[in-house]
């Protein structure tokens, strides 16, 4: 597998075509131009090779995976008229808490459709308890919970800094609390179909980590 150093392209930051206080990085490789995807530590080597090889063989996607110094970053081919709201920075954190917070959302809408406002609003109280027993940072109150189950996650302007335990305890502990007001276990499948909002490469990069996660025996 052929992975690009630092030395072997050109990074420049052009400016945002509808934010105007914001700039994106864009790779230029062989008169290529890519836009970053996502990040990974440099202790994540095998991981970062694993979701470029998930994209570039499984979805025919044309990627860079970047070794610099302290961290591998994964590009995806774009024409610079094609970038929009979805070109992101986001690190393998943010985008596990994106899919955890969208499978949350889900799950709340579910009960809220199938059960009636008094069990979603039962729901609501539950996993503000279990948030906040666990300590989960950026859970205040219940009002912060409520905007993880209502807000248009795209649209949130910062992620709750959780590290990779958190979305682990928030999927069992939300799995428990689903199994509970649905009866059975079924909420918990077709996850392509739940995780639908997410760009397309975070999705890929959530349902991969799930996928190698002890996690994949209760989300599938």
């Amino acid at each position: 597998m052929f992975i690009l150093k630092r030395q072997d392209v050109e990074i420049s930051m052009i400016q945002h075509p509808k934010k105007e206080d914001r700039q994106v990085p864009i790779l230029y490789y062989q008169g290529q131009t890519f836009r970053l995807i996502t990040v990974f530590k440099a202790s994540e080597e095998e991981e970062a090779k694993t979701f470029w090889k998930s994209l570039t063989d499984n979805r025919g996607k044309a990627c860079v995976l970047l070794e610099e110094p302290e961290r591998y970053t994964i590009w995806g081919k774009v024409k610079l008229d094609q970038i929009s709201d979805d070109t992101g920075n986001h690190s393998k954190t943010d985008v596990l808490t994106l899919g955890a917070i969208t499978l949350l959302q889900a799950v709340y809408l579910d009960i809220e459709d199938l059960l009636g406002n008094r069990q979603a609003t039962l729901f609501a109280k539950d996993i503000t308890g279990i948030l906040q027993q666990k300590q989960f940072p950026d859970i205040s109150s219940a009002d912060a919970v409520k905007s993880f189950l209502t807000e248009d996650l795209l649209q949130m302007s910062q992620m709750p800094t959780w590290q990779e335990t958190h979305v682990i305890l928030l999927l069992e502990e939300l799995h428990k609390l689903g199994k509970t007001y649905f009866g059975d276990t079924n909420f918990a499948h077709q996850l392509d179909e739940r995780l639908q909002d997410m760009p397309e490469e975070e999705q890929e990069l959530f349902i991969s980590w799930l996928k190698k996660s002890p996690l994949n025996k209760l989300w599938h």
